[in-house]
């Protein structure tokens, strides 16, 4: 899944942040399938069940169903055409969430080999801002984090200083 890339950081961030906000145990919908950090969030004492695969831009269901007081969705919002519809349809009264970053130096994410991994939106924190309380959201706490890359030019040298990724704690209004 990461190529020899895996996110050491990024997880040790979230995690962190995770416990800063939500006390284990505690019941989780995670949003896209089973991944490595399900996997952290479980040994932390937390109840995780992931939806299916689903298109949430189309069938928002897992999330109007789900008996779960938290919704978590790390780097997902950025793939989803219309993320306002799950945001907005969300049973859950607590959310956690991760983007990464527009950065004005590097294009919009984009695999020629995976139609899933594709990012249809890259968000500046205001842009996310304004979506997550359109949606009916009251964000109650966020940070950012930078992401270096071990490359050698310009664009890896402004890894180190220019956040990349980006993250919530929302509680519903």
């Amino acid at each position: 899944m990461y190529e020899g890339t895996f996110p050491h950081k990024r997880y040790k961030e979230t995690l962190e942040f995770l416990r800063e906000h939500i006390a284990a145990p505690a019941t989780i919908l995670d949003l896209g399938v089973h991944n490595p950090f399900v996997d952290f969030m479980q040994k932390e004492g937390y109840t995780v069940s992931n939806t299916s695969g689903e298109d949430l831009d189309l069938h928002t269901e897992a999330v109007q169903q789900s008996e779960a007081e938290i919704v978590t969705a790390f780097e997902i919002f950025e793939h989803l055409i219309a993320p306002f519809n799950v945001l907005r349809d969300m049973k859950a009264t607590k959310l956690v969430t991760s983007i990464p970053l527009k950065l004005w130096f590097a294009p919009a994410y984009r695999s020629k080999t995976d139609p899933w991994d594709r990012h249809y939106h890259e968000f500046e924190d205001w842009q996310f801002d304004w979506l997550l309380e359109k949606a009916g959201w009251e964000i109650k706490a966020k940070k950012k984090w930078t992401h270096p890359i071990k490359k050698i030019g310009f664009r890896p040298l402004l890894r180190y200083f220019t956040p990349r990724y980006y993250i919530v704690y929302a509680e519903r209004k």
